[in-house]
């Protein structure tokens, strides 16, 4: 039955399997070519952050898929903590930057999750985050949040169970146009 899906412990393949779709779609060359997302280990990690916060909210429906989302975000954790450790940052200062990191993924995920109804609030929550506020932010932040619109609509088309087993689709960022000014 479906409800057996919402009740046992994620496979930490099926983890694997959903946090790989997220940051397969946050490298899409697209955001740093077209988006005009910077290219950088910050660029990186908030569009990844981005994508995983659409993720969670969809799994924390009627809190079905808690424990899934939980580990999600444990999967996420460790994968940043990997890569700290491979970008040469002492054992000591790992857990400082993981505070940090925390810290920016909650504040970012609220944003743009409490915007997602409100276009404007989240352009305005991308051009901060995601761009810095960097004058660049003024032209592509628009596009970006109407790919984020539409992921996040893609994403409540999709079965829980689906996502839950470690099936995610998203839309494809290159499709979405150019806003007119």
């Amino acid at each position: 039955m479906i409800f057996s899906l919402f009740r046992r412990k994620p496979q930490r393949d099926t983890i694997s399997a959903l946090y790989g779709m997220i940051v397969a779609q946050a490298r899409l060359p697209v955001f740093y070519r077209d988006y005009a997302v910077a290219d950088t280990v910050n660029g990186r990690f908030d569009l990844i952050v981005l994508h995983l916060a659409l993720v969670l909210d969809r799994l924390a429906v009627n809190g079905q898929l808690d424990t899934a989302g939980q580990a999600v975000f444990d999967r996420f954790c460790a994968d940043m903590d990997d890569n700290l450790r491979e970008m040469g940052i002492s054992d000591l200062k790992v857990p400082k930057e993981m505070k940090r990191m925390g810290q920016a993924f909650y504040g970012r995920s609220k944003a743009y999750v409490d915007a997602l109804g409100d276009r404007r609030a989240l352009v305005t929550a991308l051009t901060r985050n995601i761009y810095g506020g960097a004058p660049s932010a003024y032209d592509a932040a628009p596009r970006l949040a109407d790919y984020v619109i539409a992921a996040a609509a893609a994403l409540k088309t999709q079965e829980l169970a689906a996502i839950a087993a470690g099936e995610v689709r998203f839309p494809d960022p290159a499709v979405v146009p150019v806003p007119q000014v």
